[in-house]
C-alpha cells in the first residue's frame, strides 16, 4: 500500500515511524515498524548517527504539519544533522499520523525527486492517512494488543500503576487466584518473565499508554 502511494508521488521508498516520548532517543531501525529501504540502509545509518538528533526527528517532536525536506537546506540541517543527507536521498515528505489509540506515528517518503507541488503534496497528506489507518486497523491494532482480551489488558493497566495482585482482585471484583492465572496468560503471550519485563513491553508496544 505504502510502496504504491510512494511510487505514484515519485518517491522511491517509504517508512512507517512509531514515535514516543521525545526524550527516548533511539535508533532509526527500532523506530521503523514497515518500510522498504534497501536492505542494512537503516541499520549502517545507525552506526554512524543518532536519529533523535537528526532535523525529522525533531521536527516531528515540534509539530504535526506534514513537512518536505530537501537534501542540503541548511535550515533544516541544523547542525549538519540532516536525514536526508546521511541517507543518501534528495527529497523526503514526511506526513505525522495518529492511531485510534492517540499513538504516534509519522509516513517517510524519500527519493531522489527534486520536488513536489502544493497539490500533489496535499493529495499524498490525504492519501498516506487513508492508507495508514487501513494499515493499522488492518496489521498494527491486532499486533499493538498482542492478543490481549479486555481483562487481561485492564488488569495490566493495574500492574503498571504498582498495584498488587489482591489490590487487582478488589477493584476488578475476582478472586486473586484469578488475577494471578490472567498475569501469567498476559507474560506468556507477550514472551517476558516478570512483571517489570511485561510492563516495559506493555509501553513499549503501547499496549498501555
Amino acid at each position: 500500500m505504502f510502496h504504491g502511494t510512494a511510487l505514484r508521488y515519485g518517491f522511491e521508498h517509504f517508512g512507517v515511524l512509531q514515535l514516543a516520548a521525545e526524550q527516548e532517543g533511539s535508533n532509526l531501525s527500532s523506530k521503523l515498524i514497515l518500510h522498504d529501504l534497501p536492505a542494512g540502509l537503516a541499520e549502517s545509518y545507525d552506526k554512524r548517527h543518532r536519529f533523535s538528533d537528526s532535523d525529522v526527528f525533531r521536527s516531528l517532536h515540534r509539530s504535526v504539519i506534514p513537512t518536505v525536506w530537501r537534501s542540503g537546506a541548511p535550515e533544516q540541517g541544523e547542525g549538519g544533522n540532516n536525514l536526508l543527507d546521511q541517507l543518501g536521498f534528495g527529497l523526503a515528505a514526511c506526513v505525522p499520523v495518529h492511531a485510534t489509540t492517540g499513538a504516534r506515528y509519522a509516513v517517510l517518503f524519500l527519493g531522489d525527486n527534486d520536488d513536489i507541488g502544493r497539490q500533489q503534496h496535499m493529495e499524498l497528506c490525504y492519501e498516506s492517512v487513508t492508507v495508514f489507518d487501513c494499515f493499522y486497523r488492518i496489521v498494527l491494532s491486532i499486533r499493538t494488543g498482542m492478543g490481549l482480551t479486555p481483562r487481561e489488558t485492564e488488569i495490566l493497566r493495574w500492574i503498571s500503576h504498582g498495584k498488587t495482585a489482591s489490590e487487582i482482585a478488589l477493584i476488578v471484583s475476582v478472586s486473586e487466584h484469578t488475577v494471578n492465572s490472567h498475569t501469567a496468560t498476559i507474560l506468556k503471550k507477550l514472551d517476558v518473565v516478570n512483571r517489570t519485563q511485561m510492563v516495559a513491553k506493555a509501553i513499549r508496544e503501547q499496549i498501555i499508554m
